[in-house]
């Protein structure tokens, strides 16, 4: 071996640790300058490696061109049967160009070990098509790993319907023997949060306990929350007193926990004990505590919040703010504020202010806000049978047969019907 190639090689290996460094750490620019320097400037080839780094960093830098260019320098090199680089290649179009495109060079790679299978699946999940993405999994040719159940599991606890079948893909990872992490778990407690899988929140933080995972803030802040759905405040106090650092999050979720449970002067001490620990609110934290004064009948007190939000912290108030401060002004039967709330919301009211509006009127009696509420509800959700039904009922209970009956007439005109009543119940969980 000469002393040139090998002072050229041992450059080589220098640079590329130098590579690696800068993509693993976000300085994906300065990644890129230095690929482009070190395929100018040797005689000796580029190994998959540094190909890989450099569709990693054209991916995370949006560099779909250069991208396209690496690709057809890799191409040429023989490096597309290289499941790295195969996964880089997809994780760059599929971010930076298209699905359909990444989904195109998955179908025509070579060799496809579950690396690049997970990289599609992934990309299918982070674009809400989950569909796709569980049926890519299905049709998985290879042994799947802990990252093939990791993008599942998270992609259904985003849909609407997700975390049974979130769950249920959990217990199919168990029979694979393989071990949840802490991806595994965050999405699990998000999903048991929904539907209030005690027993399965308890199973995943004594998992997390026995594997020294248990520890991480964010995961803690996720039981906490999840718990405070459950109705459980002993373990929420439990899981919040053993946090050492206990963020914006950590906060939030207690009082959420607390505005669920009913306990408003709870939420709002812990609030007030947030702020005194120098952790700054944000939109979310004030969101839970307007609804601990919603669920309390504390209008007063959630207009001092909404207020501070805005004024003493510079947060804007988003249509769930709106939507909660009329929910409590109705509740208290102050409507003429309540709706004067609504005409001041700088973007177009939801179905969900509109409807705190109107499900507060039939326990007063208000017909005329009612029928305003309710003529914007039919705008928003024309099919929704229960806005009809609940101005129905406000127009019986002041003794207004003839409009509730014209109302009735106008639902079956418009072709609008009244789904059966149902109930569910969890057998396992």
């Amino acid at each position: 071996m000469s002393s040139s190639y090998a002072s050229n090689y041992t450059k080589l290996i220098t640079l590329t640790k130098q590579l690696s460094s800068y993509a693993n750490q976000g300085s994906h620019e300065q990644a890129l300058n230095l690929f482009r320097q070190m395929h100018s400037s040797f005689a000796l080839p580029l190994d998959a490696h540094v190909f890989s780094l450099a569709l990693k960093s054209c991916a995370a830098a949006f560099r779909p061109l250069l991208g396209a260019s690496i690709h057809a320098h890799a191409f040429k090199s023989n490096f597309l049967s290289n499941p790295f680089v195969g996964s880089a290649l997809l994780d760059m179009y599929g971010k930076c160009v298209s699905v359909s495109h990444a989904r195109k060079l998955f179908d025509e790679s070579p060799q496809r070990n579950a690396v690049v299978w997970n990289a599609m699946i992934s990309h299918y999940t982070h674009c809400g098509n989950i569909k796709e993405a569980v049926e890519l999994y299905e049709a998985m040719d290879v042994m799947p790993n802990e990252s093939s159940f990791n993008a599942i599991i998270k992609g259904l606890v985003s849909t609407e319907d997700g975390s049974y079948k979130a769950i249920g893909f959990y217990r199919k990872m168990i029979e694979f023997r393989f071990k949840p992490t802490l991806i595994t778990l965050l999405a699990l407690v998000s999903a048991c949060s929904v539907i209030g899988a005690f027993r399965l929140i308890k199973e995943i933080h004594s998992y997390a306990f026995r594997n020294l995972i248990e520890p991480h803030p964010q995961l803690k802040s996720g039981l906490v929350e999840a718990y405070g759905r459950c109705g459980s405040i002993d373990y929420v106090q439990l899981v919040f007193e053993s946090m050492v650092d206990r963020d914006v999050v950590a906060w939030s979720s207690l009082v959420s926990a607390y505005a669920l449970h009913g306990d408003a002067d709870s939420a709002l001490r812990a609030f007030r004990e947030m702020e005194s620990a120098k952790v700054r609110p944000d939109d979310i934290a004030f969101l839970n505590v307007l609804k601990a004064c919603s669920h309390a009948g504390l209008a007063d007190e959630a207009i001092g919040y909404f207020k501070r939000m805005q004024d003493g912290y510079g947060l804007r108030a988003s249509k769930d703010h709106y939507s909660c401060l009329v929910d409590v002004l109705s509740r208290v039967g102050r409507f003429e504020e309540a709706y004067k709330v609504i005409q001041a919301m700088p973007e177009k009211p939801t179905a969900k202010t509109w409807g705190a509006l109107l499900g507060a009127c039939r326990n007063y009696g208000e017909v005329e806000l009612a029928e305003i509420a309710a003529k914007e509800l039919w705008k928003i959700e024309p099919e929704n049978p229960a806005n009809y039904v609940l101005l129905g009922k406000i127009y019986m209970s002041v003794g207004r047969q003839e409009e509730a009956e014209r109302l009735r007439m106008e639902m079956r005109d418009r072709g609008v019907k009244v789904s059966p009543g149902s109930s569910w119940c969890l057998f396992k969980d």
